[in-house]
């Protein structure tokens, strides 16, 4: 037992200093990742104009050239307000696109146009006023073509940062449930091999242990000079004694059956029947604990390929839990369906249900809420589940009840 405590302690410190080594190599990492994120969010982001802005942005602007054309004709040369009229090309062409900003422009050019020539301007051609706006014009297109373009590949730009900001969002996420998975992977293989090597220390002394015992109760009714009553208290001492060593069997029985999950034999299994011919079985159970067994078993399922021993045991072990938690008696339901092209099988009670923190712990190993549980039960049947390809879930509301849905493949063909 010694040898197996230091075993234990020195895997447990070579896990601790492995997890603080890859902490030291990926704190950079996830500082660099924050700070990336910081910059991508801090983009000001455009967006899409709706029909209504667009409107009363162009209204807005052709207001504003009229003013300014008004402006223009009542103050003649006195005033030069010509590249004001900029402003309402400008605000048309960002806000309702580049071809409200054309047809602003041209508004612009119209407007000073007509103020020109009739506010008594002179000049030594009358082909010059002609020229001018048509420069003016030509000068309105050149400046909301490049706005919008401008706009344009502006916009394309914080789509792409937007796009790269979900991809990375997406990656790191994805990173973090991987690294988690390893981490949890380890510790499991931590655990198992500590679990394998403490079982194989103990199973030996429990087997002499349960063998001495046999031999003291034979010595003790052997004295038929003793008195009955010591003999009784014997019995009983050496009861307990047995049922703290077969205790301690389970409990060793439990570690070694998920450290060294066995490889299945799986064959095609029909679950309506399978569930029938085991429920039958436990039905004396159910009924000393006051619990009314209602099946929903669909005759017309197609198979699945699994391994029935292993399969029971994991649906045997949510059965258990279902009863213990309703002490009191409840309703217990089993049911099995075709769920597309999988097969769903639940198991549902109205016992007292789960909390948020117990349903976020509920498939950790060796998390649990029972004062004599290994908080493995769960644990080994998410992993019979898992290696059968399916899945397992669970939805619980406190004082209402648990509901845990199993969903399998079914057979190829089926």
């Amino acid at each position: 037992m010694v040898g197996c405590s230091a075993f234990g302690l020195r895997a447990l410190a070579w896990h601790r200093s492995s997890l603080e080594r890859k902490r030291k190599v990926n704190k950079p990492a996830s500082q660099f990742v924050k700070i990336v994120q910081h910059c991508v969010f801090e983009v000001n982001r455009i967006e899409e104009r709706s029909l209504q802005s667009k409107v009363l942005a162009t209204v807005a602007a052709v207001a504003l050239a009229m003013v300014f054309g008004a402006l223009d004709y009542f103050t003649g040369r006195e005033w030069a307000i010509s590249a004001f009229y900029l402003l309402p090309t400008c605000v048309a062409a960002w806000m309702a696109g580049r071809w409200a900003g054309f047809a602003v422009g041209a508004l612009c050019t119209g407007a000073w146009f007509f103020s020109d020539m009739f506010n008594g301007a002179t000049y030594q051609s009358p082909l010059i006023p002609t020229w001018n706006a048509i420069m003016l014009f030509i000068f309105f297109v050149v400046v909301v073509w490049l706005l919008t373009a401008f706009q344009r590949s502006h916009y394309h730009l914080e789509q792409t940062v937007e796009q790269r900001t979900a991809a990375l969002r997406t990656e790191m996420e994805e990173r973090k449930r991987l690294e988690q998975a390893k981490l949890q992977a380890e510790r499991l293989g931590v655990v198992g091999s500590m679990a394998a090597q403490v079982a194989h220390e103990i199973r030996n002394p429990l087997g002499s242990i349960s063998l001495n015992l046999d031999l003291i109760g034979e010595e003790l009714h052997a004295f038929a000079n003793s008195s009955s009553s010591s003999i009784a208290e014997c019995d009983v001492l050496l009861r307990e004694m047995r049922s703290q060593v077969l205790r301690i069997r389970q409990v060793l029985q439990e570690y070694l059956r998920f450290a060294r999950m066995p490889k299945s034999d799986r064959a095609a299994v029909s679950l309506p029947a399978f569930l029938e011919e085991k429920l039958n079985f436990v039905q004396a159970l159910l009924d000393q604990k006051h619990v009314d067994l209602s099946r929903t078993l669909d005759p017309n399922l197609p198979p699945v390929q699994v391994d029935a021993e292993q399969l029971w045991e994991a649906i045997l072990n949510l059965i258990s839990n279902a009863l213990d938690a309703m002490p009191d008696g409840g309703n217990l339901t089993v049911s099995a369906q075709r769920h597309g092209a999988e097969a769903l099988v639940s198991i549902s009670d109205n016992g007292r249900g789960m909390t948020e923190e117990e349903a976020r712990h509920l498939f950790v190993p060796f998390f649990t809420t029972k004062s004599d549980g290994t908080g493995l039960g769960l644990a080994y049947t998410q992993r019979v589940v898992n290696e059968h390809g399916g899945k397992i879930n669970c939805a619980t509301a406190r004082g209402k009840g648990s509901t845990f849905s199993i969903q399998l493949p079914l057979a190829v063909g089926a």
